[in-house]
This record gives structure tokens, sequence and C-alpha cells, in this order.
């Protein structure tokens, strides 16, 4: 792979007789095959010489002993003088190459795994009300996106709670709730807001179920007043969704992925979601049907495959997609390669809308203009 970063052999020759040489070279592979471009994986080449040059300098004399000299050598590395280095840009500068060295020695030094990602804390009420995830999951329903979104709102009111040394639930109060909505809601949105009276419902019926508080304050937490769609047009014209995939250029593997996924979007109304999660196996070419499984509430929907649809995503199947054993069908574009994600679906989709002069209109809400079949179930912009 390094003959594709370096065109002087003397180059080549120089990084494979180093002493980290079999490692970069591993390393280079690596990053080839997870889609990175041939300029970052030039960078990240030069950094790793550096970091080798250091290393050994300073008495390192075989892979295992490199993790000792990362953090010495980023010290040392962000402070030198670089002609084409902002000023100020030592934080990102300084991940940038913390990246990049700990990759290599993942692929380089068996056991090594590095600085830990820092983790949000998940059920930050588990010890004080056991089951509740367990509550949510199984008898509720719900799913893992949504369990997230009950413990990122529910960290907020643990973290009020302690603020207040209240931690002891049998201790709740109307004026902590109500203190916490009101405190801990400036700047969020109506919507949000809304979300989290919800969760916060949802939360406090359960305490009282399970009797680990004495009164439901549940009926104190009212709903903020949030009028979905009030702004919005109920749909967009069919003109205005020509003129959205006019404004996409299907030259480009970008466009051809977007093009596919977007009439997805306007055919059948699917969700974000439902288009990220689309496999291959989802697509019956021979008996031209579209299936959409583990929809909400898990239900599951089949639909006639359009032919404008399959042949948009088969343009994307022949001269797009990576080459790749995972069954998803959309993938990002840049490295590393990896299934689109909903919120990436939802983020195209605003940029069409801005760039075709529809920013009025918000897409999550946007029902299908030309749905597939009769009957098909239409979301009243849920």
């Amino acid at each position: 792979m390094l003959e594709r970063c370096f065109v002087r052999q003397e180059t080549l020759s120089r990084i494979r007789s180093s002493w980290l040489g079999p490692a970069v070279e591993r390393y280079a592979a690596w990053l080839h095959d997870r889609g990175y471009s041939v300029k970052t994986l030039a960078a990240r080449v030069s950094i790793l010489r550096q970091f080798g040059t250091f290393a050994q300098s300073h008495g390192a004399q075989g892979y295992e002993e490199l993790p000792t000299h990362l953090e010495p050598f980023l010290h040392y590395w962000i402070h030198q003088p670089h002609p084409r280095r902002a000023a100020g840009s030592s934080l990102p500068v300084a991940r940038h190459a913390r990246v990049a060295i700990e990759q290599m020695l993942r692929v380089a030094v068996p056991g090594f795994v590095g600085r830990p990602r820092r983790q949000a804390i998940r059920e930050p009420f588990a010890n004080r009300a056991p089951g509740f995830s367990t509550y949510l999951s199984q008898e509720r329903g719900l799913r893992d996106a949504t369990l997230g979104l009950y413990d990122e709102h529910l960290r907020a009111f643990a973290a009020y709670l302690t603020g207040l040394g209240r931690e002891d639930l049998h201790e709740l109060s109307p004026d902590m709730v109500s203190g916490f909505l009101t405190e801990r809601s400036e700047g969020l949105s109506r919507s949000t807001l809304r979300v989290r009276c919800g969760v916060l419902r949802v939360f406090l019926r359960y305490l009282y179920r399970e009797r680990l508080i004495t009164r439901d304050l549940s009926l104190i937490v009212e709903a903020a007043p949030c009028y979905r769609l009030a702004h919005l047009p109920r749909s967009i014209t069919a003109e205005d969704v020509q003129k959205l995939l006019n404004s996409i250029d299907r030259q480009t593997v970008l466009g051809r992925r977007d093009y596919a996924m977007l009439l997805l979007l306007v055919t059948y109304g699917l969700r974000a979601r439902e288009v990220a999660a689309l496999t291959l196996d989802d697509i019956e070419w021979r008996h031209d049907r579209l299936r959409i499984p583990a929809r909400k509430a898990s239900h599951s929907t089949a639909y006639p495959l359009s032919p404008r649809v399959g042949a948009a995503i088969l343009e994307y199947l022949k001269a797009g997609r990576p080459l790749t054993t995972l069954r998803k069908v959309f993938f990002h574009v840049t490295a590393p390669c990896t299934p689109i994600t909903q919120g990436a679906v939802s983020s195209r989709a605003a940029h069409y809308l801005h760039q075709a002069a529809l920013s009025g209109h918000d897409w999550g809400r946007i029902h299908s203009v030309t749905p597939a079949c009769s009957g098909s179930s239409r979301r009243d912009g849920r």
C-alpha cells in the first residue's frame, strides 16, 4: 500500500528499512482496507515515522515498549514549529496524531487498547430504581436509541438531585421535580422540553408503581405545549420533490447514494432509520418487492419495488457501494466506510432541501407524495 502514497523509491526504502517499517506497512494496509484516502494514509505514515524515530532515540527497542513513549511524543510533537500549522491548533493536531499512533499500536502490539473514550453513564438510577431499564425495553418495547434518550434526560435529573444533596428517592417532592424542570430546561426547544417532561413522567410513574416513592409525582408534570408542524406545510408539492431530486449530482458516488436514499423517502414515506437499516436481503429483485422489517412497534411492511427506485438502488450498488461483506445497502463514502446512520440520512436530506431552496420544510415531517401502493401506512409527521 505504501507505493500508492510515496513515488520516490528512496522514501519507500527508508520507511521499510526503519525498525518501525513492518508495523507501518501493516497499518497502511489496514487503512486501505477501511477505505481511507491516499492523502490521509500518507499524512499518518509521516507522523508514525517521526514517532518511531522519537521512541528509538529515547530507548525503545521493541514494539511492546512503544505505548510508554506515546504521551511524551505528543507533548514534544505539538510544540515543534510547523510552517503550515495555524496558531492555536495544537489540540486538533495532538488528537490527529494520537488517533494515528494508537491505531498503529492496535495493529502492531497485541493487547494494546489505548486511551478509552469517555462513556456516558448508562442507567443513571440503576442502583436506586433497579429494573427501570428492563421495564422500558420489555414491558414498553422501547428500542435502544430511545433508551439512550431516557438515559440522557435522567442523567440531568440525577445530577440535579446530587447538586441538592438529595439522592434518596424517598425524599423526592413536587418542589424538586418542578425545580428541575425550571432550572435545567433553559435553552431547550419546546419539543425537547416536551420529551423531557414525558421521560420524567414515565420515570416517576414507575417509581410510584414500585413503591419507591409514596406519592405519584407524575401527576404534577404537565407536557410543554408544542404544536407540531404549526409553522410548516403538511407536505411539499410534486414539483418541489422533483426539484429536490434534480439538484442531486448523480455523476458522483455521493450523489448516486443520496439519490437512491431520497427516492426511498419520497416514494414510500420511510423514516431515516428505516432507510439506514435497509439490507440487500430486504430487496427481492425477482419478485419486485421491497421489505421494511422492524418498523415502529415492531411492524413489518412489504411494498412493490418501484422501477425508478430499483434502478436508482441498482445504479448505486454497481458504481458506488464499497466492496464489503456487510449486508447493509447504504454506506458512508468517506473512511472508514461503515454503514450509514439515520442521522446521516436526515442530514443529507436537509442538505438537499437547502440546496433546492426548500429550507422552509422539515424533511423529517414530509409525507410521501407518490405512495408506492394503495393502502400504505402514512405517518402524520412522526
